[in-house]
């Protein structure tokens, strides 16, 4: 029974991601809106493993979680005006 309360409680922090992305007055507002939602999928993706109990979605996790990271350092020295080859 918990695990539909935090199903209801991630896809309303999902909706409030996605609304912030589409109605952000800026690009690092979008940015961050689409980075918190990205690590909302890995939470989802974590609490699928330990539901189906599941090591293969938790791996996943951990590399789309490193993926992230990398895309959010790229996009961020992108905003930042300093390009990505520094």
């Amino acid at each position: 029974m918990i695990e539909l309360y935090l199903i209801a409680v991630i896809f309303a922090a999902c909706i409030l991601c996605t609304i912030r992305a589409i109605l952000g007055p800026t690009a690092p507002d979008r940015v961050v809106a689409i980075d918190a939602l990205s690590s909302l999928m890995v939470t989802s993706l974590v609490l699928l493993g330990i539901f189906y109990r599941a090591s293969i979605y938790l791996d996943i996790a951990l590399v789309y979680a490193f993926l992230l990271f990398l895309g959010t350092l790229a996009v961020s020295k992108y905003l930042e005006g300093r390009g990505i080859e520094t």
